[in-house]
């Protein structure tokens, strides 16, 4: 089994986040051969903190160097499409950062137009993936973290049925300069962080049942925080300029089972990520963040500037649930694990193109009603 290289597209959070579970893959002989970025001292910079000693100049370098194995995309939504295709043409198996892809024009367009131009992505995409002989991962963490495997294990062995699900994760807004744009990240909180739980539970209802489907789409989405003045915004960092920060949407599988998913930018004091399991036969409540492991109280944030607690955390003054093994609990480092194991030994991951599509087809179903 020969060593597995990977160049990373993007120097941002996810990233940083990938980079971090990579550190903890077992079993396989990897190598992070290096970084490309439009911005160099982006690059360089996340490559110094990880120890990464190659670098790239151009995505045609990395397409076109013949030692790498897998080009993990860890850029902005709006590149994925090409970068997806252009990957898979070149023979390297592509891991891809959530969402698959999108609608990249204005917000202001409606939505059906959306949804139209979205499935002819989609089909562009699925016709590379299925005549590429390399392997397509989607990088869904929930999928991945603990709580949820541990789920899909009592699901599995009990023949449980998933009567209601709800999930959510919701913040105070996004680390990333281009969140508040529709053309750059072909949605806001429903697609930038609703995806998570949405993707997740998709995955889990499939479990028993491979055939069953989403028949019906409901939802709410709309933009709360433009009401607010400057002082009453101060610790919100959502800026949205076409993007929605808040989203409700109900789910009818053809089960005639339902699932709820909540996503908001209006969250203070951390993430909050969950999925929540009505079952026949048992209720499972899968908590990634907040958790409960561990608890802090400061009075004052000395000596805390390089310490994170929560993500999206406005103080770490007073009470407080600090991420402990982050890159664990949030499922990334199954996830590269998992991706790493299906190269290295030829076979499918949990997290798959289908599930990726059916994610971007059910969100922009719903933004069919914004």
């Amino acid at each position: 089994m020969k060593k597995v290289n990977i160049a990373i597209i993007g120097a941002g959070r996810a990233a940083q986040l990938h980079l971090d579970a990579y550190k903890k893959v077992y079993g396989i002989d990897i190598n992070i051969k290096g970084i490309f970025d439009t911005d160099t001292k982006r690059a360089i910079s996340l490559s110094n903190a990880y120890q990464i000693k190659g670098s790239f100049s151009s995505i045609e370098e990395v397409l076109n160097d013949p030692e790498i194995d897998v080009i993990d995309i860890c850029t902005p939504p709006f590149t994925h499409p090409d970068l997806i295709i252009d990957s898979l043409n070149h023979e390297k198996h592509v891991i891809c950062e959530k969402p698959l892809c999108g609608y990249f024009g204005e917000g202001t367009t409606d939505g059906k137009t959306m949804f139209k131009e979205v499935q002819k992505q989609l089909d562009r995409i699925e016709a590379v993936v299925k005549q590429s002989k390399k392997k397509f991962f989607y990088a869904e963490n929930f999928i991945y973290a603990p709580a949820i495997v541990k789920a899909a294990e009592i699901i599995t062995k009990k023949k449980s049925k998933i009567l209601f699900a709800k999930g959510e994760e919701s913040l105070a807004g996004s680390s990333s300069a281009v969140a508040n744009l529709w053309n750059k990240t072909g949605g806001g909180s429903l697609i930038r962080v609703g995806c998570h739980p949405l993707s997740a539970i998709i995955y889990l209802k499939r479990l028993n049942k491979i055939d069953i489907e989403i028949v019906d789409v409901k939802a709410d989405i709309s933009t709360v925080t433009t009401s607010l003045s400057k002082k009453q915004h101060r610790f919100i960092k959502a800026q949205p300029v076409d993007v929605e920060d808040t989203a409700v949407v109900t789910l009818t599988f053809s089960d005639n089972t339902k699932a709820l998913i909540i996503a908001c930018d209006t969250r203070l004091g951390g993430s909050k990520n969950y999925v929540e399991l009505y079952c026949n036969d048992t209720f499972m409540e899968c908590n990634l963040t907040l958790s409960d492991m561990m608890k802090t109280y400061f009075l004052d944030e000395e000596g805390l500037e390089d310490v994170e607690i929560s993500e999206m955390l406005q103080t770490k003054t007073g009470w407080n649930n600090p991420f402990i093994e982050d890159d664990v609990i949030r499922g990334y480092t199954n996830e590269m694990q998992d991706f790493m194991e299906c190269i290295a030994y030829n076979r499918k991951p949990k997290s798959d193109f289908d599930i990726a599509k059916k994610t971007i087809d059910t969100i922009y179903r719903a933004y069919t009603q914004k």
